[in-house]
């Protein structure tokens, strides 16, 4: 496989762009492409944010993000996939979206760049059904914020090879990130135990036992404080299995298992609120609180980073 030095990101939204901006901290050149020139306007909005706090975090000095930012260029043309030594795609999540860009774009690049999809839960094997030499494709799920979690999920779909697996997983190396190879299943591993924990987080608030806010408190300073340090199979040795096989016993049963969405998400995406992207969600982002969550997010999520992994 070709040595990487350029990488080309298709799709320049809040996942390409982050994306973008930590490779282009560890000296790769990055071309950032989308077809709507708003999104790659706003891109460099949001990298420059992102490089805001990095400095006034400490992450990285003033001169070492003026020379990060002049490593990220942007386009709109497909041309620029012809001189990529690898690319990852993060355009919408929509399978038809994804196939008509892979079936162009993986007939422009050499046959010797390895190509991965940042999507969240789509098929890695349906979406290589378009693409020219399948088997030098693979899944690099990013989670959001990319610049700053250490996570990536490395997706191995049905002619995905090892060799091409091989290279994602040292990528993410390269870049400071921790990659675990996973099947392709959907939603493949962090996605599975996101969305269960959501579903019961809906439905506590749909059932009356607790309310959003009361939700959020617990997972703040209960779960999430335990669970940014250990992971659930490392909690239950240490709490003891046997206590927690006796509250699945008769808790197992009282879980929601609904099929379909419902609740309150059902009913604000219903609506159109989409949270922080446009406005409202769960919560209120209007008149600047958007960008105030953004930032204050990403200055927790940078000193719990510091402080877990430094």
């Amino acid at each position: 496989m070709r040595e990487i030095k350029k990488i080309v990101i298709a799709g320049a939204g809040t996942m390409g762009s982050s994306m973008g901006q930590t490779f282009a901290k560890f000296g790769y050149d990055v071309v950032l492409y989308d077809i709507f020139p708003a999104a790659l306007e706003k891109a460099k909005n949001l990298i420059t944010l992102n490089q805001k706090t990095e400095v006034s975090e400490g992450i990285v000095t003033q001169a070492e993000s003026d020379a990060l930012l002049k490593r990220i260029s942007y386009t709109g043309e497909m041309e620029a996939f012809k001189t990529a030594d690898f690319v990852v795609e993060a355009v919408l999540e929509k399978m038809d979206v994804k196939h008509k860009f892979w079936e162009e774009a993986s007939r422009l690049v050499g046959e010797d760049v390895v190509l991965a999809s940042n999507t969240s839960g789509l098929s890695i094997t349906k979406i290589a059904e378009v693409i020219h030499k399948p088997e030098r494709f693979g899944g690099m799920h990013w989670i959001n914020p990319p610049h700053i979690i250490r996570l990536i999920e490395v997706i191995q779909g049905e002619k995905t090879s090892d060799e091409a697996a091989g290279v994602i997983r040292d990528l993410a190396l390269k870049v400071e990130k921790k990659p675990v190879i996973v099947k392709d299943a959907p939603g493949f591993a962090l996605n599975r135990i996101q969305l269960a924990i959501l579903r019961e987080c809906l439905h506590i608030v749909d059932t009356g036992i607790a309310s959003p806010e009361a939700v959020d408190d617990v997972m703040k300073y209960g779960l999430g404080l335990r669970y940014a340090c250990l992971g659930p199979f490392e909690v239950c040795d240490l709490g003891g299995l046997d206590i927690f096989n006796n509250i699945a016993s008769y808790l197992f049963a009282d879980l929601c298992d609904k099929k379909e969405p419902f609740g309150m998400l059902a009913d604000r995406a219903s609506k159109g609120q989409f949270g922080v992207k446009n406005g409202a969600g769960f919560y209120d982002y209007s008149d600047g609180k958007d960008e105030a969550k953004i930032q204050y997010r990403d200055e927790m999520f940078t000193k719990l980073a510091k402080c877990l992994y430094e």
